[in-house]
């Protein structure tokens, strides 16, 4: 199996300590969100690979030499400031933990999502322009790939419409995109693409293609794999390990984050020593080991 650490929260932000722990464990719990007395017990050696998806990988970079399995990460780096990304660190120390997270995995297992784009009066297309190409530049020889992908329309981001001031985006802000990110893309080595986006740009010269292919799967680990059915895409099939409302970004965007009050309590109940990142295991959990 493919674990995704995580998803549903930052775990390489806040939680590495705990994930760190797990792994020397030797496996790790996992509530299913919908049905919460169902825990999963992931031992880590049917593990074949772990994609590490974060905004801020500083916390693990030290801990990567522990890790025996093919490594890749997803960074998100936007150009928001912290009326939108309110527990984000500064763009700049982020830009230097990527160059050196770089220099530890390979640009090959690295990649930059810039995501999500929405366009206000204050983060307009010209905003974007100019952020893209300024990323591009300071990340050159460090990343070769970058994936975009658009707002959608999360309860979160309903609930936090008047300082978001989200605008619709129009065919002209498409255009403005797609040639002005392919070319900054182009012009420093770095290829760009969408996964399940209705606008995929592809006629600007974005590359359409899975976030996690099958291909490079295949080319981490040697095996194949289904498809991933937590969504409707051709990315191939994780696990994830983490726990919606636990991430302390904050971030006014975001899908895995719609209630503070339950982060702020679930962020009380983690304990670096437990199985589970939130809470501990109890009596009545049903737990069944996971091995794909």
């Amino acid at each position: 199996m493919i674990l995704n650490v995580s998803g549903r929260t930052d775990i390489v932000a806040f939680y590495t300590d705990w994930f760190m722990n797990r792994y020397r464990a030797g496996f790790v719990d996992v509530r299913n969100p919908f049905n919460p007395k169902l825990v999963s017990r992931i031992h880590f050696e049917n593990v074949d690979a772990i994609l590490f998806c974060t905004k801020n990988p500083l916390p693990i970079l030290d801990h990567l030499q522990e890790i025996k399995q093919p490594i890749l990460f997803h960074v998100t780096l936007t150009p928001y400031k912290n009326d939108i990304e309110v527990g984000v660190p500064s763009k700049k120390e982020l830009v230097e933990a990527i160059k050196k997270l770089s220099s530890i995995i390979g640009s090959e297992h690295l990649f930059i999502r810039y995501d999500p784009i929405f366009l206000s009066e204050k983060y307009n297309i010209a905003y974007h322009v100019k952020a893209f190409d300024r990323m591009c530049t300071l990340l050159e020889g460090y990343v070769q790939h970058i994936i975009v992908s658009f707002i959608d329309d999360y309860k979160n981001v309903r609930k936090n419409q008047k300082i978001l001031k989200k605008r619709p985006f129009t065919e002209e802000d498409y255009r403005e995109i797609g040639i002005h990110f392919s070319k900054s893309a182009k012009k420093h080595g770095m290829s760009v693409q969408t996964c399940l986006e209705e606008r995929n740009l592809k006629e600007y010269g974005f590359k359409v293609d899975a976030c996690l292919s099958h291909a490079y799967a295949y080319q981490l680990t040697g095996k194949t794999y289904k498809n991933w059915t937590a969504r409707k895409c051709s990315c191939v099939n994780m696990v994830d390990i983490g726990a919606y409302n636990s991430c302390k970004h904050y971030c006014k965007y975001c899908y895995a984050n719609y209630d503070e009050d339950q982060i702020e309590m679930n962020c009380a109940h983690h304990d670096d020593a437990s199985s589970l990142l939130i809470g501990t295991i109890e009596k009545d959990d049903q737990i069944k080991e996971r091995i794909q």
